[in-house]
């Protein structure tokens, strides 16, 4: 299991101090705190340090990695002025141990390889808040210049699914509506009651969810390829690499069977096998029940080897998850067909959550710290920070009655 540790890095101070700093990662992890806790900063650095693993396998960067090269990566999400002095950061996955010491004035990052065997590579994707941006304007690749960081990458990635899916209508999780990309007028439409809609007149739902969904379902697409296909995709300097490894494996003398291991361990260095999503906010802009659906349709697209990290303001969200642990421990247990039926209308079978892949952290903005969500035979508490919320509104109000009773 990966893990995280974070000490002194912007908002976050000792990390989650009741697991001795760390932070683990698991195949649900949520973040939920006010605003200014770090939610969005812990899933950057997650973000950071996988992509940092799974470069260093690769070789596109090399060991250790230079102080300037973890600016430069930092710098994709806007967080090189949360560097302190002090600030330590380490990351456990699943090839690598990267170690930020703290103290020191020009930091490189110390990377000690934990496992030497082939590992499967993810593609990782952080789709940041502002992907709204891509909805809300008529013909984004005229401005796609204009665009930095990870909002850059992902309009990247939102083009790539367009011309995937080009005058092929893709079903939506809400509304009963379809988004599809006519490339003669380069235009993204939405499609419901047999009706077309430009998306940047779209409401400001539509704006959310479609980049989010669709990018989703693209990368899930795209990591189910063959490996050939995959390989055909490199990029020029991955490419040349992968050929001189191969070259330089096929001077030496092995037997046959050694030497297609020894090859397949090459290409799988290479080619993204799953998929990490890694989203901030899903539930923008949409209304509770539209947020339950697209909530099941990426724990749905979250099957295999796929992760799904996300940072949430929604009470709702929450609610929907302990709604998909409770579906988990009884679609087992269901032998009923009309049961298991019913059961689907509620949770959809394949959006179920195994409570031991689930983890939910609070953020507190006041102290910096990162709490464990407590749970109930799995279920997450509800004694949560977003529930609380809601409650101290019934306790302002019956302070408001309190005033009224003595006038």
């Amino acid at each position: 299991m990966r893990r995280i540790k974070i000490k002194n890095f912007g908002p976050i101070k000792d990390g989650n101090q009741a697991n001795d700093g760390w932070i683990d990662i698991k195949k649900v992890t949520v973040f939920i705190g006010n605003q200014g806790s770090g939610k969005s900063t812990v899933a950057k650095l997650i973000s950071t340090f996988m992509w940092l693993e799974k470069a260093l396998i690769r070789g596109d960067i090399k060991s250790p990695v230079s102080h300037h090269d973890f600016i430069e990566l930092i710098e994709y999400h806007r967080l090189e002025n949360y560097l302190e002095h002090n600030t330590q950061i380490e990351y456990e996955g699943n090839t690598f141990r990267l170690i930020l010491p703290e103290n020191s004035a020009k930091k490189a990052i110390e990377a000690t390889k934990l496992n030497q065997k082939s590992v499967k590579q993810p593609k990782i994707m952080y789709v940041p808040a502002e992907r709204n941006f891509l909805s809300s304007i008529a013909n984004i690749n005229k401005v796609s210049d204009l665009i930095i960081g990870s909002l850059k990458e992902y309009s990247i990635e939102f083009r790539n699914a367009q011309l995937a899916h080009r005058s092929n209508p893709i079903d939506l999780p809400i509304n009963n509506t379809k988004i599809v990309y006519e490339p003669k007028e380069d235009e993204n439409y939405l499609i419901f009651n047999n009706k077309r809609l430009k998306l940047s007149d779209a409401s400001s739902g539509f704006h959310s969810i479609v980049p989010l969904y669709w990018v989703t379902k693209y990368l899930i697409e795209y990591v189910k390829q063959g490996e050939k296909k995959l390989l055909e995709l490199l990029s020029t300097d991955q490419t040349i690499r992968r050929n001189n490894e191969l070259k330089e494996l096929n001077t030496l003398k092995f037997g046959e069977k050694t030497l297609r291991t020894r090859e397949k361990k090459i290409n799988e260095k290479y080619v993204s096998k799953y998929f990490i999503n890694i989203v901030e906010e899903p539930e923008q802009n949409l209304f509770p029940s539209s947020q339950r659906q697209l909530l099941n349709s990426l724990l749905a697209f979250n099957n295999g080897n796929n992760m799904l990290i996300m940072t949430t303001h929604s009470p709702y969200l929450i609610n929907y998850i302990s709604l998909a642990v409770k579906a988990n421990e009884l679609k087992d247990k269901i032998k009923d067909k009309g049961l298991k039926d019913k059961l689907n209308t509620i949770v959809p079978i394949n959006s179920t959550v195994n409570p031991n892949e689930l983890v939910i952290y609070e953020l507190d903005e006041t102290n910096g710290s990162v709490n464990k969500l407590g749970d109930f035979e799995g279920i997450p508490s509800d004694k949560n920070f977003l529930n609380i919320s809601l409650a101290q509104s019934n306790q302002l109000f019956d302070s408001l009655l309190e005033i009224e009773e003595e006038l």
